[in-house]
């Protein structure tokens, strides 16, 4: 969650093995290790991989989604059924297993996304894969480097993927990162992640990903600049952004507690 690689892994593992545990890899995205390390010689007994996040759709996109999940061999016997198998140069469901935890709702889940990221990983291959992490890992560094004089960073090391920020620093024009964030929609940029990890205080988790070129990512920079000196000289223009938008800034939490989530017409819709 912080974008950073944990060098004890392989201690920990053995620590909570010998205790009986398990190890569950919460792959929300692996855009940092592809081609690169196995979460399965980390020591970890089960993966989940968001496939939406790691193979082929943009980033920021809302879905839909599709997470499978993987198990060494040992827990293969408890995983969910049916399972799709392949005998006699066919593919049949199997639901003759005694041991599995039962079936599991939207089992299939979202087909279209399996497609597309499989055809994605074939025309990448292993090479080019390992090339994704690679650029992943770059572009998120020379974020970190470029915007370090701008934002406190809580862990000052080489990141992965995704590089964590602090905002504390604009306490005392009494700016936070949702106000920097909304500025942001001015520019024409939808906003990094805001507040997660909560270990972070106003963290912002930046992460540009693989697909992202020096030019694309020179011009946030420069957007963040330009913010960071608007918060100096004229920090009300940040606090009551977005300026440029359809509608300006909403009441959130009202929002989040009682969504609308349907169109109803009322009296001037005519």
């Amino acid at each position: 969650t912080l974008g950073l690689f944990e060098e004890n892994i392989t201690a920990i593992a053995e620590i909570i093995h010998k205790a009986g545990g398990l190890l569950y890899y919460d792959g929300a995205n692996a855009n940092a290790i592809l081609g690169i390390a196995r979460p399965g010689d980390m020591g970890f007994d089960v993966v989940h991989l968001n496939l939406h996040k790691t193979f082929s759709t943009p980033h920021g996109g809302g879905g839909p989604g599709s997470g499978p999940v993987g198990v060494k061999k040992d827990l293969i016997p408890f995983l969910p059924k049916p399972l799709v198998e392949y005998k006699d140069a066919k593919y049949f469901l199997d639901y003759d297993r005694p041991l599995s935890i039962g079936r599991v709702r939207s089992f299939y889940g979202n087909f279209g996304v399996l497609v597309k990221a499989y055809a994605y990983v074939l025309s990448q291959g292993a090479k080019g894969l390992r090339e994704v992490a690679e650029n992943a890992v770059l572009n998120a560094n020379y974020m970190l480097h470029k915007l370090k004089p701008l934002f406190s960073l809580p862990y000052d090391r080489l990141c992965m993927h995704e590089c964590v920020f602090s905002g504390t620093k604009y306490h005392d024009q009494n700016v936070t990162v949702l106000d920097i964030a909304k500025r942001l929609l001015d520019y024409g940029y939808h906003p990094p992640t805001m507040y997660f990890p909560l270990i972070v205080p106003e963290a912002l988790m930046i992460e540009p990903t693989e697909t992202e070129n020096k030019e694309t990512m020179d011009k946030f920079i420069q957007t963040l600049y330009a913010i960071a000196e608007e918060i100096q000289t004229n920090p009300e223009l940040v606090r009551s952004a977005p300026h440029n938008t359809p509608v300006q800034r909403l009441d959130e939490v009202t929002a989040a507690r009682n969504p609308v989530l349907r169109w109803r017409p009322t009296d001037t819709d005519g």
